[in-house]
Formats: structure tokens, sequence, C-alpha cells
């Protein structure tokens, strides 16, 4: 029936209607926390680009997580920036390494959260690229045994999911082959895999010290252009082993995210990156947008295109302004 029988303002005329029939739901259980962690003690180093965000170290970053587990989050992706630097990442896949030594002191004193754990090598190689260089060129099939190791020495840890960040072809295969064979076949594989070349990944590049000595990374991660593509590396992945797969970044490619989740039917994830989390604090701080609504509208619309889960640098911030809205 049309207008003036039909009236969908009807449910909009308070809080409660809304909420009684709201079809995106947002909750800290969805969210999850990234973290810096860097070699030394009682470090806590603000990241000058990403206000509010801190590189820390192992102790500091237990403690963080304590205040991250109050605040509702379930889960934390560990990011590592190492004492030292070579050209195969050697520190990566070091079982004393930054990240191993993390994951077993964070589950030690917080077995309840979920670590995850990036698997990659851009952090530790001296070049900053995600794998080794042969001929000027990422190699990729050279690269895949480093990655393999290092997503062992994870799972040796205690990690709970590994997630591949490096867009190399065959990547998960080859980390669901050696998890299996060496004990841990019940780590999931979290895939990132529609990483897409992206201009919204500098603030983390600078957290995370992994910015290119030369050229960029074009060569291995997705043209922003493309979106069919990001149907077959996903489909890629699951048919390699992985348990989710991820869309990064976020809001410019909600469009990716539904079609993967569409065509998938697999849990998908989305990287609400560090690009997107400063444009926001930037112009909060100039008081151009109200931060807490316009970050909570940003973490919805992921939803609604189709996540089940966000990995985002809002998330202990916005599980406290989630609970304080519950508590009206």
């Amino acid at each position: 029936m049309a207008f003036p029988e039909t009236r969908l303002r009807r449910l909009r005329r308070s809080k409660p209607l809304r909420e009684l029939v709201r079809e995106t739901e947002l909750s800290a259980a969805h969210l999850v926390q990234p973290l810096f962690v860097t070699a030394g003690e009682s470090v806590r180093e603000p990241v000058a680009s990403m206000p509010g965000i801190e590189r820390l170290s192992i102790s500091e970053a237990v403690a963080e997580v304590t205040e991250i587990a109050a605040a509702g989050i379930r889960a934390v992706l560990l990011f590592g920036i190492p004492a030292s630097k070579d050209e195969v990442a050697s520190e990566a896949y070091d079982d004393e390494g930054v990240i191993q030594m993390a994951v077993r002191a964070l589950k030690e004193a917080h077995p309840e959260i979920v670590v995850v754990t990036d698997v990659c090598l851009c952090e530790y190689t001296s070049h900053g690229h995600c794998g080794v260089i042969r001929s000027g060129e990422v190699d990729n099939d050279l690269t895949l045994e480093l990655l393999a190791k290092t997503a062992i020495s994870h799972a040796g840890a205690d990690a709970d999911a590994v997630a591949p960040s490096d867009m190399m072809d065959g990547r998960v295969g080859a980390i669901r082959r050696q998890l299996d064979e060496e004990g841990h076949s019940g780590v999931p594989i979290i895939a990132y895999s529609a990483k897409y070349a992206s201009a919204f990944y500098g603030p983390f590049r600078e957290a995370a010290d992994s910015t290119p000595e030369f050229g960029d990374r074009r060569g291995y991660q997705m043209d922003p252009a493309n979106a069919e593509e990001a149907i077959r590396e996903a489909r890629l992945d699951l048919e390699e082993g992985a348990d989710v797969v991820m869309v990064k970044p976020a809001l410019p490619y909600l469009d990716v995210i539904h079609r993967v989740k569409q065509a998938t039917g697999a849990p998908v994830a989305a990287y609400h990156v560090s690009g997107e989390y400063s444009m926001l604090k930037a112009a909060a701080g100039e008081g151009w947008l109200d931060e807490r609504a316009a970050a909570l509208e940003s973490l919805v619309a992921i939803r609604r295109a189709g996540a089940e889960f966000i990995v985002t640098y809002f998330a202990k911030d916005a599980a406290a302004w989630l609970a304080e809205e519950a508590r009206r």
C-alpha cells in the first residue's frame, strides 16, 4: 500500500522502536584490536600519525590487553617490531622473537583472549618488502617457505589463529600443510585474501616501520580497480584451507566485502585500516565531525556490507561507547 497508509517513519519514532527493527548488530564481540608489539622494556611509544595508538613492549601489551578485555573485546591482532632486521626476515620465525614471546605472555595472562598473529615479513626485512628479494623483485615461491616457518613458530607459541597478509600466491596452502604436518591442525587461518595496494596504509607503515626501501607493493597486492579478482582470490584461499577471508581496507571496499560474502558464503573479516582511523581522528580533532558517531557509523557500515568481524584501531573505544549506549 502507498502513502498515506504506508508510513515508514512509524518505526523510527523512538529509540526502543528503532532498536526493535534494527537489521545490523554491532557489538564488542565483532571487533578485533590491533597491537604493535616492539622489542624492549616498559615501552609505550606514541604513533604520531595515529592518535591514541602506541608501540608497546611485551609487558605493556599485557597491561593493554587487560584494559581491552575489560572493555569487552575478545580478540587482538599482533604486529611485531623486531630489534633488528635482515634480508630474509630472520626474526619473523625466531622462536624467541618479539611476537612469539608476546603470544606466550598474553596467553598466560589472558587465556580467554583470542590472540591472532599477522604472518608477513615486511616488518622484519631490511628492505621493507613482504618477501625474499631476487633480481629486484619479491620471489613468490622462496617466500612461501619463510611464511610457513613464521606461522609454525606462532602456532608453537600458542597463537589462536594466524593471519597471512603478504599476498603471495599459494601461501595459504603452504601454511596449512605445514601447520597440519607439525601438529597444529586446529589452528585456523584468517587469510588477507583481498588486500589492495592502497593509499590508506601510510600511518601503519610508520607504526610498524615497514615502508619499502624501493619500489612499491603493487606487484603482489591487488589493483584497487578490481572486484571480480577479489572473489577469485577468496575462493582460491578457501580451496587452499583458509577458514576466514579478509578484505583490506574496509570503507573504500564495502562493495568488495559484500561481493565476497555473497560469492563464497564463508566467514568474512574486514580491516578498518590505519588511514581510515587517522582520517576520522584528524577530522574530529579539528571539530569537523563527531568522532564517536562517525566511527560507530563506519563500523556499522562494514558489518552491514557482510563482515562477520572487523579489525579496527577503534575497537577498545568503540566497545566502551557501545556499552555506554546500552546502559542508557
